[in-house]
């Protein structure tokens, strides 16, 4: 199994002291993270796009461009690239960019985002949110297969056998479809036989194995052989020496966080039951000390028998030097151990 992280470069004011760091320094802070976790050996690393003051990364390309100078072996990922509020051209130019830069280590998550703030930025209506998504999606495959493309569709202007360059050293260039639940977007990648990321943030993950299966259906009724596609599951994930430290580290920034969502978006404040509830063995949080991530991942991983786990270990500020024990913790306590059992259920099966 491939083991990594992902963040949305997150900037809020810390919620015990107030302090809220430049985000110059919470751009330093990021790339120090990336170049840990490729010491350490870890697979992945994934940057989310957003177009909001409280986070950093509205440009994963670019930061993912900077890491790939300090490190050696990690691959870099959006996670995800809002795809239907940008050119595909520019997306595939970008990663492809990344790809050169990197020696072959680029990857593109595609989704439609959690937020709709890049609509009116970029000049799109969400009432085509889904068409938006389908058409730039089908095109940026088209780039990626074809180095001249002839094109057309209702949201933008049409290609004529044009060439895009530069091409990447993958060929093909990895592209992931990311969903966070939608049944019709899980088809669709399994349809498209590209590999698939799904999202939990709640609930127990039990009910997300229908979408898994689906998925594999979907691929298998269109001529793919679903052991051949990627499965990867996303968490929100903390890592500390000890289950109680994990958790009073981890929850006044988790909270306050997705309480203020919770008041965008009609859902209730974020409580500490609530949380603990999240935490426990069949929740969706991964978050305790190692040995409680251990068993929280290889738990996911009889359900859905994924090739890929990525954990979100900063969904609100967390001070840089905790976030670097969390990733050290990880990349040494609970990577090696994951790695050995699943190579072990592989081996049996």
């Amino acid at each position: 199994m491939e083991l990594g992280i992902y963040t949305f470069g997150e900037r809020t004011p810390d919620p015990k002291t107030g302090h809220l760091v430049s985000a110059t320094q919470r751009l330093r802070d990021l790339i120090e993270e990336i170049e840990l976790a490729d010491q350490l050996g870890l697979d992945v690393f994934g940057l989310g796009e957003h177009h909001r003051e409280d986070y950093v990364v509205s440009a994963p390309a670019i930061v993912l461009a900077a890491a790939a100078e300090r490190t050696k072996n990690i691959r870099l990922t959006s996670a995800v690239t809002v795809l239907s509020s940008d050119d595909p051209v520019r997306i595939f130019q970008s990663f492809a960019t990344l790809d050169l830069l990197s020696g072959g280590r680029a990857e593109i998550m595609a989704g439609r985002g959690s937020f709709i703030e890049s609509f009116p930025l970029f000049g799109y209506d969400l009432k085509d949110y889904d068409t938006l998504f389908a058409e730039k999606f089908d095109l940026l495959l088209k780039i990626r297969d074809q180095e001249r493309v002839t094109w057309s569709g209702e949201h933008r202007a049409p290609l004529h056998d044009q060439p895009v360059y530069p091409r990447p050293i993958q060929n093909p260039l990895p592209i992931w479809i990311a969903v966070g639940g939608t049944p019709q977007s899980v088809a669709r990648a399994g349809v498209l036989g590209l590999p698939l990321a799904i999202a939990i943030i709640g609930g127990e993950p039990e009910r997300f194995a229908p979408l898994v299966s689906l998925y594999r259906e979907a691929a298998r009724r269109a001529g793919h052989d679903p052991s051949h596609l990627k499965v990867g599951i996303n968490t929100h994930a903390y890592v500390a020496p000890t289950s109680q430290q994990a958790a009073d580290e981890f929850f006044p920034p988790y909270a306050d966080v997705m309480s203020k969502l919770g008041r965008e978006r009609g859902w209730g404040p974020t409580t500490r039951e609530h949380f603990e509830v999240m935490r426990s063995p069949r929740g969706a949080l991964a978050v305790g000390s190692p040995q409680e991530i251990i068993d929280k991942i290889l738990f996911q991983h009889e359900i859905f028998g994924h090739d890929r786990y990525l954990a979100q270990f900063s969904v609100g500020t967390m001070p840089h030097d905790q976030i670097m024990r969390s990733i050290e913790l990880f990349g040494t306590k609970v990577a090696p151990v994951i790695r050995k059992e699943i190579q072990g259920r592989n081996r049996a099966e």
